[in-house]
Parts: structure tokens; sequence; C-alpha cells
């Protein structure tokens, strides 16, 4: 099997699509990854063969104001300006990036594996194999059990819930605007009702979809079609990837600390919230590991045998040398956590994040979630103790690592892709 994987997003959306290549590559089968050019040293790291494509979009969020509209989830008239002004260039530069992935596909493709936000499903049908949309997220194929996670309000009355899925199929299509027609007319294809829907084959029967996460997690709604299983999360071992001389010594240093981070999420005051970091880390005696990462936290580097400052660190290494681990509640980075089998403090920003954090406090990992608009210094302090009051939450959660770990869900991806390709065949 030669399969073409197209990946989008940040590190955590990026990471299972290399993770997916490896074990396709482990397993003999040809492969190659197309993705963010800044993304190319984890592939590398990774051994996974890398075709790097336009990563323009991923600097949107270094711009002052963008990063602004996103600490108020886009309220206000100027931040829906501000939202507009993304819309259009994230666009153009998906445009370049189809570019850069017609320019790069292999001779011989048996399949295209895609993020839900490329219009991979074009490019197979140009090649007549294949499509397979992935879902990273519980977003995309609806169900009568809960609302769609990505936007639709938990209250929302049951009789409601697979309709509040169809805001989300269309996602795709109203990002794109006519950058997917485009690229599908360059692609030779003739324009046709439907195409712009990731979720049907050409012929207008449902696409087969892979949803990446754990049923352990999420337990699988008894409506959800045989045509989009739940494989487990997609996992990349990171031999290659330890930490700094400096992190490895921090650690050597005393007792597991608290991991802190917030991933590619900014808040509208990331000094005011090292601030309370600080505070927790001396109110409960315990060491941290603060990442600043895309700027959520602002925090000076210290030489304090209780706090050390990273802009990032691997995940599947350092998490499970920590005593617990505070984040946004990012897919990638929940799934991580899960895996690492540590308890959960999660102060969700937007998106599917509250979903997530919902999630942990309900298999028992988390306490109750803090929205990112209401984090004090106080309610930190409070759901740090409780991980280390609550002898069952610890332990859950090592038990919760046990399950997902044994899912292998990479390994049963591959093997349900080379059963849809021996299908078609």
């Amino acid at each position: 099997m030669k399969a073409f994987v197209l990946a989008f997003g940040t590190r955590g959306d990026v990471q299972p699509f290399v993770a997916l290549g490896r074990a396709l590559s482990d397993a003999g089968h040809e492969v190659l990854v197309a993705g963010p050019a800044c993304y190319q040293s984890l592939a590398a790291a990774g051994g996974v063969p890398f075709a790097p494509v336009d990563d323009r979009w991923n600097r949107l969020t270094d711009e002052p104001h963008i990063q602004e509209a996103l600490a108020t989830n886009y309220r206000g008239p100027k931040a829906k300006r501000t939202a507009l002004e993304v819309v259009r260039r994230t666009r153009q530069y998906i445009a370049a990036a189809l570019d850069d992935i017609a320019a790069a596909v292999p001779a011989g493709t048996d399949v295209v594996v895609h993020h839900t936000m490329l219009p991979g499903q074009h490019l197979a049908e140009a090649l007549g194999v294949p499509s397979v949309p992935v879902a990273l997220q519980p977003n995309w194929v609806p169900t009568g059990a809960f609302p769609c996670p990505m936007w639709a309000p938990p209250w929302l009355p049951r009789s409601f819930n697979r309709l509040s899925y169809r805001p989300a199929a269309l996602a795709p299509q109203l990002l794109l605007g006519a950058v997917g027609k485009h690229w599908r007319a360059r692609l030779g294809l003739r324009s046709r009702r439907g195409s712009g829907d990731p979720f049907r084959r050409p012929d207008g029967g449902p696409a087969f979809v892979l949803q990446a996460f754990s049923r352990h997690v999420l337990p699988q709604p008894a409506d959800w079609p045989g045509y989009a299983p739940v494989t487990g999360y997609w996992t990349l071992a990171s031999e290659d990837r330890g930490p700094s001389p400096a992190l490895a010594r921090f650690l050597d240093g005393g007792a597991p600390p608290i991991y802190v981070g917030f991933g590619s999420m900014r808040g509208q005051n990331p000094e005011a919230i090292g601030e309370m970091v600080q505070r927790m880390v001396q109110a409960t005696g315990e060491r941290a590991v603060v990442a600043t990462g895309g700027g959520g936290i602002a925090m000076a580097a210290s030489d304090s045998d209780l706090v050390h400052v990273v802009d990032d660190a691997p995940h599947d290494w350092l998490f499970p040398r920590t005593a617990a681990i505070i984040h946004h509640g990012g897919a990638g980075t929940t799934a991580a956590a899960l895996l690492a089998g540590r308890p959960q403090v999660i102060c969700p920003f937007t998106g599917d994040q509250p979903f997530w954090s919902e999630r942990m406090r309900s298999i028992g990992v988390a306490p109750d979630p803090i929205p990112q608009r209401q984090i004090t210094a106080e309610r930190l302090i409070r759901a740090v103790e409780a991980t280390r009051s609550d002898t069952a939450m610890p332990r859950r959660a090592a038990e919760m690592g046990e399950l997902v770990r044994s899912e292998g869900g990479t390994r049963r991806a591959v093997e349900l892709l080379l059963e849809l390709t021996a299908h078609q065949a």
C-alpha cells in the first residue's frame, strides 16, 4: 500500500498524522506525509518521509492583533473584523499549501488520508483512489448521544443533537470558500454537487472516516456507523526527542513536578497567569515545569529549585515524569496526559476544549475545569490540592493510562486502511 497523508494545523493536529506515517512505514508500506514546513523536524525525528508545505497559517497567531482577538474568542466588533481577516488569509495560505501538496503527490498512490480542513477528497478523486478524512475530535460524525463538541452548548435539547453536527460538516467548505473549487479545477475535475463535502464519496455514499481518539474516554455511541470506526489515539514515540540537559537536571533534582502549559493558546493577560502559577507553586510547595508555548503564560526563566521554564518539551517523554498536568484541554495534549496516566487540571479556552475538560472530569481524572477567563491563583491551588487529596484521582488516571495505551490506535488505523485499499483493488 502507498499512502499519501495530508496534515494540517498546530503540533497537536500534525503529530497524529506523523505517527500514522511512522506506523505505516514500520508495517512495510510506502508513505509520504505532507504537512506544515515548521514540523519537518518532528517528522525527521520520527523517521517519517515528509513533504514540507506552506506554513504561513501556523504563524498567524504570532501577530498581536490576532492574539488579542483570540483571547476574547472573537467577541466584539473589532475582533469580528479580525476574524474575517483570519478567514481571508487562511484561504490564501491553504491555497498555497494545496499547490505544494499537488506538486508532492507520489506516483502510484493507493489512498489519500487527510485532515478534515484540507480537501483531500478532490485529490483522491483525481487519482481514482479512496479518500479517508481523519476526525481527531468527535465533531464530524453525527450522533444523538451528545451535541457537537466544537460549538453546540451542552444544554441543547437532546432532540437537536444530531442536527448540531451540520454546521461542523459545512465548516471545511465555508472556511475554504472558492479555494477548494479552484483546486478541483486545477486537478482536472469537473464541478459537481457535494464535491466540497469531505465526508462524501464521488458516488454520493459516505466516506470512510477514521476517528483517532479512545473509546475508553468517549464510549462509542450506538448510532455511529461502521464506516466511522474509533481506533484509539495515534501516538509517536520520542526516542530521539529527549529533554534539554537543564530540564533533565531539574527533574532529577527533586520530586516529580507539575506541568503547566497552554500549548498554542494565548489568554488576555499572560503575565497575570504567570504570577498565578508562581503563587500556586509557593502555596502548594509543588515543583513545576512551565511551558510558555504560544504565549499563554509569561514567565521569566528561573534558577529556582521549584520552577523550571521551557518553551516546550516532548509531552510523551515529560508527562509520565510529572505528578499532575495543568493544560488547556486541546485534543492532542489531553491525549498525551491520558496516555501518561497522570491527573489533570484543565483550563479550557475555546473550541472543543470545554468538551474534553468535561470528559476528563466525568471519567475521574480531573477536578472541575477552570475556564480560561476564570483562572485565579486560588482556583489553581484548590485544583492542584484536589489531585493530591483525592486518592481515587491518581489511581483512576493510572488505570485510564493503561487502557488507552493498550488500544494500539495507530496500529489499528493501519489495519483498517489496508482493508480499505484491498477492498478497492
